[in-house]
């Protein structure tokens, strides 16, 4: 902790002297032209301790009477600091390239630090940067409520390559000012040549209310405990906040009540027979030209639907095998799948399709 008479240099800008006083958390610092400039007590990194300093300055540590002014004197003390080596400014450390990491993927995360009490908590904030690039970057939020919709900066600085830096801790008092967060960043290579990436700002909504809810910390690649995660940038591909426009909504809401009318696609185009084995692709892509204006629960739903249409079209053929192939995901779909076979189609089996030609996203079907 500097005291007065410390010769102190300033950690966030160029600049230095001597703390004349303190009041409080402010730093008084004499300057080379002897003014007092205020400064944040934390900002002042001590280069020679009073101790080394108050023979060179000739005056008592403890005394309250300033003595007088002697201009030779003053020179003498600081030229006696200025001699005193200076720490060396940290180069940026090498870093540990691979493959994947030349494509950019930054995660924003949220760590609960007890789990099981979510209602009286701390909260962590983290930035992952999973690519070979350094990050300078700014941490922002804007409450929603506020008439002026001015954003504050939370935390700034750089990351390394493939590390994940701490931003702040937190209590519940802060979530509301979290309603909006943003990440602006730009990306960069030390020492060597590398491309050139655009800097971006992505701004996300974050719902607080999840931070009460344990199901919404979810297991995540980056961390061992569950988090709520943010998705900034996905290999290269800045994020963006859902927004929703009116009208497109309103077009959207037309285009499913015309796909709910009897006139839909046949189940033709979207099956295939290989090998005696029917193929039905259950990917949202594959079923709608777009899902504008449709909820989880509308998909959900509709892709339901797709496989009853399937089902009732071969329950008559005996021994018939169906492939539904939905992706891996979350398992949503194939759990939502298997409970509506074991309802509608209790004579049916199902087990999981060949790895080898569909991987883990795939559900083999037999009619029985």
């Amino acid at each position: 902790m500097a005291k007065v008479n410390d010769i102190v240099r300033f950690l966030n800008e160029v600049g230095g002297g001597r703390i004349t006083r303190i009041d409080g958390k402010i730093a008084y610092v004499e300057d080379d032209d002897g003014f007092d400039r205020p400064v944040p007590i934390n900002e002042c990194v001590v280069v020679a301790p009073a101790k080394l300093t108050s023979e060179a300055y000739n005056r008592p540590l403890s005394s309250d009477m300033p003595e007088k002014f002697d201009p030779e004197r003053e020179k003498k003390a600081k030229a006696a600091a200025t001699n005193i080596e200076q720490p060396a400014e940290k180069p940026l450390p090498p870093a540990v390239e691979t493959e994947e990491g030349e494509k950019l993927n930054v995660v924003l995360a949220y760590e609960a630090n007890e789990l099981k009490h979510l209602n009286t908590t701390s909260f962590f904030a983290y930035l992952v940067n999973d690519s070979n690039y350094y990050l300078y970057f700014t941490y922002l939020s804007r409450d929603d409520e506020s008439a002026d919709g001015l954003w504050i900066t939370r935390f700034h600085g750089v990351v390394e390559p493939n590390t994940q830096v701490q931003l702040e801790e937190f209590s519940h008092d802060a979530l509301p000012n979290l309603s909006r967060v943003a990440i602006q960043y730009v990306a960069f290579k030390q020492g060597k040549n590398f491309k050139l990436k655009n800097p971006a700002l992505v701004e996300q909504r974050l719902d607080v209310t999840k931070f009460y809810k344990l199901h919404c910390f979810r297991e995540n690649e980056y961390f061992d405990e569950p988090v709520i995660a943010l998705d900034i940038v996905r290999n290269d591909c800045p994020t963006h906040m859902i927004t929703v426009n009116s009208a497109d909504l309103e077009r959207a809401m037309r285009e499913k009540k015309a796909a709910d009318h009897p006139a839909r696609r046949p189940v033709e185009k979207h099956t295939k027979v290989k090998d005696d084995i029917i193929e039905c692709d259950l990917h949202i892509n594959s079923l709608l030209d777009t899902t504008s204006g449709l909820s989880n629960s509308d998909m959900l739903n509709y892709q339901l639907d797709k496989f009853r249409e399937v089902m009732n079209a071969n329950i008559k053929h005996i021994g018939a095998k169906i492939v539904f192939i939905h992706g891996k995901g979350e398992g949503v779909l194939r759990n939502a799948l298997l409970s509506d076979l074991r309802k509608r189609y209790p004579r049916c089996t199902a087990q999981d399709a060949s790895f080898r030609e569909y991987g883990f996203g795939a559900t083999l079907v037999t009619i029985h």
